[in-house]
């Protein structure tokens, strides 16, 4: 039971680290489960957000994209989907053609609750949340009822629908 649970991750490591976004400000490795429960790690304790969203603003302005702006915890099973609707095409080739994807990680609702209320993200009203700036960094739309909060109740036609509202 251990090995085929053990395979089971590994296996979901190894099919959405090699799917990774070229958006991503970040190069990333494959990562280790976040949690027995979700494929893989998407938000990081251990970078600077702030820094992730100047990086951003500049390959945006760089590459004429906006830059998206996903508010979630590895521990919120909507935000795993959400990621999962990335990484399926044709949302795959929309981010990667008019965005560049930044993950803010909130802790357990707790970490750079700032950077959400300076984005117009009301955390509080769930998670995933999405904000979308331009390469200048004015927010042109954030998700202020907490949208994709039941993402896993979505189809991934949501995303899509939201992308190419917003694309640049």
């Amino acid at each position: 039971m251990k090995i085929r649970k053990t395979m089971a991750m590994a296996a979901w490591v190894l099919i959405f680290g090699a799917a990774s976004l070229t958006g991503n400000v970040r190069a990333q490795a494959p990562q280790p489960p976040a949690h027995p429960y979700f494929p893989r790690a998407i938000y990081s304790e251990t970078v600077d957000p702030r820094a992730d969203i100047a990086a951003g603003l500049k390959q945006a302005r760089l590459e004429h994209k906006r830059v998206l702006l996903d508010f979630g915890g590895d521990w919120c099973g909507d935000c795993q989907v959400l990621d999962i609707y990335f990484h399926q095409q044709p949302n795959s080739a929309l981010l990667e053609k008019n965005f560049v994807l930044v993950h803010v990680f909130i802790g357990h609702m707790d970490k750079n609750i700032d950077l959400a209320a300076k984005y117009g993200v009301p955390i509080n009203k769930g998670v995933p949340a999405l904000a979308v700036l331009n390469a200048n960094g004015k927010v042109l739309t954030s998700q202020r009822t907490g949208e994709f909060r039941d993402m896993r109740h979505m189809d991934q036609g949501s995303v899509q629908a939201f992308l190419n509202k917003w694309k640049a």
